[in-house]
């Protein structure tokens, strides 16, 4: 009789953990997983009942939370960066590895911070990178840190999604007035379009 084989989301539905942890657990070879022709990932159940039974010890996800402001008149905005970061991954069940800030333009390359960052990913000490905005990790190329990111396990999480255009100005902006700011944006905007 053949074994069951379970699709990566039923597996971390079943085990509590997030997609990042169990692509790791695969690449380390700390769960057997079996390719299927079309390259998909699929886990024998027999697997999951090892690390539910504790034969095999289960992993909490180890995020790194990473804040950036472009100047030291912002301290304030990257404080709650930090707060909300913290929020979004004790939600998530995340243990926080290290808090990591920096004061430098998004276009700086060798921020102190960011070296860091990705210290600990490449010896393999986090999961996930949580981030309010992608363009707090990088003022250009996201998607290839992401790409780098991936090639060592570890997955980005941009906490908050898109960030508005005008970045730099809102940013600081009470929340209240920085939607209605861009609710009045988007009206001139569509005045626009429709006279245009």
């Amino acid at each position: 009789m053949d074994e069951k084989l379970l699709p990566p989301g039923e597996v971390c539905r079943r085990l509590g953990i997030h997609y990042v942890t169990l692509k790791r657990w695969i690449y380390s070879s700390r769960i057997r997983a079996v390719r299927t022709p079309s390259g998909r990932w699929m886990i024998p159940e027999s697997e999951i009942e090892k690390i539910i039974s504790g034969e095999v010890e289960a992993k909490e996800v180890k995020a790194i939370i990473y804040a950036r402001v472009s100047s030291s008149d912002q301290r304030n905005d990257l404080e709650r960066q930090i707060q909300y970061l913290t929020q979004y991954c004790s939600a998530k069940g995340y243990e926080i590895v290290d808090v990591l800030r920096d004061v430098a333009s998004g276009l700086r390359t060798n921020r102190r911070d960011l070296l860091k960052l990705f210290n600990y990913v490449v010896n393999g000490q986090v999961d996930v990178v949580v981030v309010t905005y992608k363009d707090r990790l990088t003022g250009f190329g996201f998607e290839y840190l992401g790409y780098f990111f991936k090639q060592y396990g570890v997955g980005i999480e941009v906490a908050y999604g898109e960030e508005p255009k005008f970045t730099g100005k809102l940013y600081g902006m009470r929340s209240r007035r920085r939607k209605k700011l861009i609710g009045g944006f988007r009206k001139v905007l569509e005045e626009v379009e429709e006279n245009g």
